[in-house]
């Protein structure tokens, strides 16, 4: 096993894909599908987690997916992907997708950004240490800080919605123990006619 460094730029595994969309790939409306936009956002951005961590790394969520214009039958679309936040063993990474057409010369269009965070993997599937990232311009220091704005809202949404679930389940707890009370209740009235 290699060992990996303490620290990476963010430019050393920076990735860029362009591809050439097809009639197969549109839905009924005639363009290309969210799936298809999505499913190559996926693969952009497991390359540069994986790049970055030295070695296999599994999708763990896709924060966000943002959809600005259509994609349509020829354009071709560019998906650059890199590294924006690095945890222990997780790590955000940013993709932003853009698109022009084959048969013009014009300017790219933005259309569509994307934030998946990935876990590193050992051999046995356990999370593994990453190096962290160094961010070395502005614009990687500001992708650092919204990574990070992004997880404190994962996390204070998970801690939320644990805590729903456990007054949810205290509620419930003393529905049944009112309900078990009540039917004790209702028997020993009976008993003692």
């Amino acid at each position: 096993m290699s060992s990996s460094p303490s620290s990476r730029p963010t430019s050393e595994t920076r990735l860029s894909l362009s591809h050439i969309t097809a009639q197969n790939e549109t839905n009924l409306l005639g363009t290309v599908h969210g799936g298809v936009i999505m499913t190559l956002v996926d693969s952009v951005a497991g390359v540069v987690a994986a790049r970055h961590s030295g070695g296999p790394a599994v999708t763990a969520s896709m924060d966000e997916m943002v959809f600005l214009v259509p994609v349509r039958v020829g354009d071709v679309v560019h998906f650059s992907g890199q590294v924006n936040w690095t945890g222990r063993s997780s790590m955000e990474v940013g993709v932003r997708i853009t698109a022009d057409r084959w048969d013009s010369v014009g300017p790219q269009v933005h259309v569509a950004s994307a934030y998946l965070v990935f876990v590193a993997v050992d051999a046995d599937g356990r999370p593994r240490e990453v190096p962290q990232v160094v961010p070395q311009t502005d614009e990687e220091r500001r992708r650092m800080r919204e990574a990070e704005i992004r997880r404190s809202h994962r996390l204070a949404r998970r801690a939320a919605i644990i805590a729903s679930r456990e007054e949810t389940a205290r509620e419930e707890a003393a529905r049944e123990q009112a309900e078990h009370a009540g039917t004790e209740e209702a028997a020993l009235q009976e008993n003692t006619r």
